[in-house]
Order: structure tokens, then sequence, then C-alpha cells
């Protein structure tokens, strides 16, 4: 099947979903109440890169696992910040993009057979958002529990991207 084809034949089934849900919304008048959107509306953006990942596999694109997965990471930090009231913890949580990027390159990878570089590429990316995460946290004061100990955490990803330069193989 032609990549043209699939690319129609998703885009038919996702309108045909999208219409089912309207017209299960009009019958069921429950499912707006279910659907609180005061609260709930960030699960719309998950709910969006759930699709873009859907889309991708059923064009025959596992590289659009990336995009999805940044879509879907920040409204799950969306609906977390939202949950909480925490809005104020973008000045750190904006750090872990790059580590939804590095989880859909692992994903793309595992889906589309290139799975060891996507792995190698995939995991930097997640372990220095993690690193950048905690810093950012501890500093900016979200994240108490490592105190004026944080610049230990920049000195191992520092090390540790050193000695990789230092031993990778040519």
């Amino acid at each position: 099947m032609d990549r043209r084809r699939r690319s129609n034949l998703a885009a038919g089934l996702l309108l045909i979903l999208l219409g089912v849900w309207f017209m299960a919304v009009q019958f069921v008048p429950e499912l707006r109440a279910w659907m609180d959107i005061e609260y709930s509306w960030p699960l719309i953006i998950v709910g969006l890169g759930v699709l873009l990942l859907v889309f991708g596999l059923l064009i025959g694109v596992p590289a659009m696992a990336v995009p999805a997965c940044i879509v879907g990471g920040i409204g799950g930090l969306l609906y977390w910040q939202n949950a909480m009231g925490n809005w104020e913890s973008w000045a750190y949580v904006w750090t872990l993009i790059p580590g939804f990027v590095g989880v859909g390159i692992v994903l793309a990878g595992l889906l589309g057979g290139e799975i060891r570089q996507a792995v190698r590429g995939g995991s930097w990316l997640i372990l220095i958002s993690l690193v950048l995460f905690t810093v950012f946290g501890s500093f900016l004061g979200g994240l108490g529990w490592l105190g004026p100990y944080w610049p230990i955490l920049l000195i191992a990803l520092g090390v540790l991207i050193f000695a990789r330069s230092l031993f990778q193989s040519r």
C-alpha cells in the first residue's frame, strides 16, 4: 500500500473517530459532565499526542513518535499542574521536554527497527533532561531535597560526557 493511500486511510479513520465522539456527546449528555473541561482539558492535549502516534503508525512513519511524545508529555505536565495548581513549576519542568524528545526517539527506533542507535541517542537526552530537571528544581525551590548539593549532578554529568568522549571509538 503506498504512502498516500495510507495517509488518506489514517485521516479518514481519525475523522470517523472524532465524529463518533461528538455524536456520542450529543446523544449522551453525561459524557460532557464526565469530561469536565475545567479540570481535564490537558487530557485533550495528551489525546492529541496519542492521535499523532497512531497517525504515524498508520501511515508508516515511526518518527511521528517524537512529536507525539512531546505533545503528550506537555499535556501530562499541564494535567499535573492543573490538578495541583502549581503553575510556578514551569520555571523548571520545561527541562523535561528534551526527555520527551528522547522517549520519542527511543520509541521511534523500536517501531522503525533502528533500536541500538535510537536507544543510545534517546537515553542521553532523557538523562540530560532528568539532570537539568533536578538541578533547576533544586535551584529554583521546587525540589528541595538536594539542597546545596545540586552542583554535584552537573559535575557528574560533565565527568560522564568527558569520559564518554575520551573513550569513544572512532
